[in-house]
């Protein structure tokens, strides 16, 4: 019980005394500064952005390894889940190593006229980098979830493949696929190593909240905490959202897979 309660208090403490290191009402008027608006903005069109990717990407290759058994499916899921466990500064530097001037790729888009490194694209991209494994992790372990019993009922009533897909599988996933979207929308919103590396810290650019805390710490505490308060407030927002999801929705899901396939 006493290293629980040590355990407590080390998480708890430093995030209450940041919440309490600024006033209501300086909270309210430091969140109206034009350079953190301008960051605010940057983050959400950035984060959002590289979450429908990460999305739209993450779908095939969940279902892939949740459905199929192949050689060499362990090295890949390591692979998938590296970014996890990478220190991000050096994320960064191989994002900038393959996508710079001379990288891999850098190459080939230099060739088309585009410059990935240091522009508002490339805080897109190592959002995406960093925050894909925890979508593609989450899809993983719903779809391997779901009752097979449903699948071979729908392709028994000669439901289409796609129909299966996206009528069956993805509505008794949606709670993984939901939580595995917001973790990962959560995360590419508190990038930072990767980013700067990457990107550099450009206001209304690349320099996104966590950015502008690192420069705001530098000269102006206050801006710096608000800024940490605020990241904090969406961050536990998204987090305590993911566990409130009705678990009425698997249910919800369920009965419509049971329908005949229209």
């Amino acid at each position: 019980m006493t290293l629980g309660g040590v355990l407590v208090l080390l998480l708890g403490l430093p995030l209450l005394s940041l919440v309490i290191g600024i006033a209501p009402g300086d909270l309210v008027a430091r969140l109206q500064e034009p350079f953190i608006l301008q960051a605010l903005r940057l983050s959400l069109l950035t984060s959002l952005a590289s979450t429908v990717i990460v999305v739209a990407g993450g779908l095939p290759v969940a279902y892939v390894l949740a459905t199929y058994d192949f050689r060499g499916k362990r090295a890949i899921e390591a692979f998938i889940d590296l970014p996890m466990v990478l220190p991000p500064t050096v994320a960064g530097l191989a994002l900038l190593v393959a996508f710079g001037r001379t990288g891999l790729a850098g190459q080939a888009l230099g060739v088309a006229g585009i410059a990935l490194p240091f522009t508002t694209l490339a805080v897109v991209v190592a959002q995406a980098f960093i925050a894909a494994p925890f979508f593609v992790g989450a899809a993983r372990a719903g779809f391997a979830g779901v009752d097979g019993s449903f699948l071979d009922a729908a392709a028994t009533l000669r439901g289409a493949p796609g129909y299966v897909f996206f009528r069956v599988l993805v509505p008794l996933a949606a709670p993984s696929l939901i939580a595995g979207a917001a973790m990962s929308w959560a995360r590419a919103l508190g990038e930072f190593g990767a980013t700067i590396t990457f990107a550099g810290n450009m206001p209304g650019i690349t320099q996104t909240m966590p950015l502008a805390v690192y420069l705001a710490l530098q000269s102006d505490l206050e801006a710096a905490i608000a800024l940490s308060v605020l990241l904090l407030a969406i961050s536990f927002t998204v987090l305590l959202t993911i566990r409130l999801v009705p678990s009425r929705l698997a249910a919800v899901a369920a009965a419509r897979a049971r329908r005949p396939a229209g």
